[in-house]
């Protein structure tokens, strides 16, 4: 694969070769920059990339270029759908440029599996709605590739197999009671605790960013003091907490101990943290 642009020549970056789908069919490869730029000539361009060749754009291009279309009233643009979700070509391309521009300041490490997953996000990712924290991350005991995503009040799980329809699943803040990491050397596994069971998913691509996305979002979940108000992002406050609260909490993170939801690192720093609370 070439490392340049097939159009304005300019060395590619990460996110041009992960987040875009941006390989044509005849193994050259757009930077983001020229497919937003082809994409406004042909909406297919930005779903179906790898159905054209750099011939085929160049033709768009020239023809575009040789034509003055003179557009009388306005027309609403057709609109794509993923499943039950229906939006227009026009909003989904704002979004899918406001996803990457957040993924690029998350600097987001996903492989090059989680493509077609990163295209499903516009369809139910608002353009006011922020991407706090993303990993590889599938359900468990499957072969899709997936992504894990964290919001402000939900997180998202995405998993798409070589063949068939994405998978979303989506999880209030207010279903997930508590969220557990698993250590593996290899594939380490992030538990969303819900009310009436747990669902597990496996981080086999990268353990350091398993580890950084639960770290960035684990006190939410998992701290007392905040499990009422689960907004991440929102600013510590500083509460009053009565020695019996403080007491009946420790006793409701033994049992979580027990039951093997907390391990004994995550159980010794939620003990610290209330403790601290009594000086």
């Amino acid at each position: 694969m070439t490392n340049n642009c097939a159009l304005c020549n300019t060395e590619l970056t990460s996110m041009d070769t992960l987040l875009g789908a941006n390989s044509l069919s005849d193994g050259n490869v757009l930077c983001n920059k020229c497919l937003n730029k082809v994409s406004d000539i042909n909406d297919e361009l930005l779903y179906n990339l790898n159905a054209f060749s750099i011939d085929d754009i160049n033709n768009m291009l020239n023809t575009e270029a040789a034509q003055t279309v003179m557009t009388v009233g306005k027309t609403l643009p057709a609109a794509i759908d993923s499943g039950s979700h229906q939006i227009s070509k026009e909003v989904y391309k704002r979004r899918h440029q406001k996803i990457k521009n957040e993924l690029e300041r998350l600097h987001a490490n996903l492989s090059v599996f989680t493509k077609g997953e990163i295209k499903e996000l516009p369809y139910f990712i608002s353009e006011e709605e922020q991407i706090i924290a993303i990993t590889d991350a599938q359900f468990v005991n499957t072969l899709d590739a997936g992504v894990l995503v964290a919001t402000p009040n939900r997180m998202i799980s995405v998993s798409k197999g070589m063949f068939g329809a994405a998978k979303i699943n989506i999880y209030s803040n207010e279903t997930i009671k508590l969220l557990s990491f698993v250590t593996h050397p290899r594939s380490p596994i992030i538990k969303l605790h819900l009310e009436e069971r747990t669902v597990e998913f496996e981080c086999y691509m990268d353990k350091e960013d398993a580890e950084k996305f639960y770290d960035t979002i684990k006190n939410i979940y998992n701290n007392p003091q905040e499990q009422s108000s689960k907004q991440i992002g929102s600013a510590k406050r500083s509460v009053s907490v009565s020695s019996e609260e403080i007491f009946n909490q420790l006793e409701k993170l033994g049992k979580l101990r027990e039951n093997g939801i907390l391990t004994d690192a995550e159980f010794t720093e939620q003990k610290k943290k209330l403790l601290e609370q009594l000086k």
